[in-house]
């Protein structure tokens, strides 16, 4: 039988929020899964939106005519701002994976040590480089 008490939960609702000790990768994760099905939700909408333009001038018109509200200014913010994320977010993945970035890996002496302290100053320069991307891209859809 598998026992389901598990350990006690000291922090409560706020350690769940905060994601326990893994809580900015695991954010990092989330964010970027949610980033990339959005950017394909995108992708889809624009092939529809541009596939218009095959069925004569007055239906490529009304197209963006629909697209071109306010609403959709927005969202293409919203599209530039996950793009900056998502892009930014992989290099940051690859780099990991290639072993860049994280420092010398060190002896597996008990307690054992993960390697998530050596990712997060990458995570959060690269972070602040997505975000600091998406105030200055920003700028373009003020008009």
């Amino acid at each position: 039988m598998i026992d389901t008490k598990g350990r006690p939960n000291r922090l409560g609702i706020a350690g769940w929020l905060g994601g326990g000790r893994w809580g900015f990768e695991r954010y990092l994760y989330t964010l970027h899964r949610l980033t990339g099905l959005g950017l394909l939700l995108y992708f889809v909408l624009h092939i529809f939106v541009t596939s218009s333009r095959a069925l004569g001038p007055e239906s490529w018109e009304a197209a963006m005519g629909r697209v071109s509200g306010g609403i959709f200014v927005l969202g293409e913010y919203l599209v530039f701002a996950a793009f900056a994320f998502h892009a930014l977010n992989g290099i940051r993945l690859a780099l990991v994976e290639l072993g860049i970035g994280i420092g010398r890996p060190i002896e597996p002496v008990y307690p054992y040590r993960t390697s998530v302290h050596a990712q997060r100053p990458l995570a959060i320069g690269i972070m602040i480089l997505a975000g600091i991307l998406a105030v200055v891209g920003g700028f373009g859809f003020l008009h």
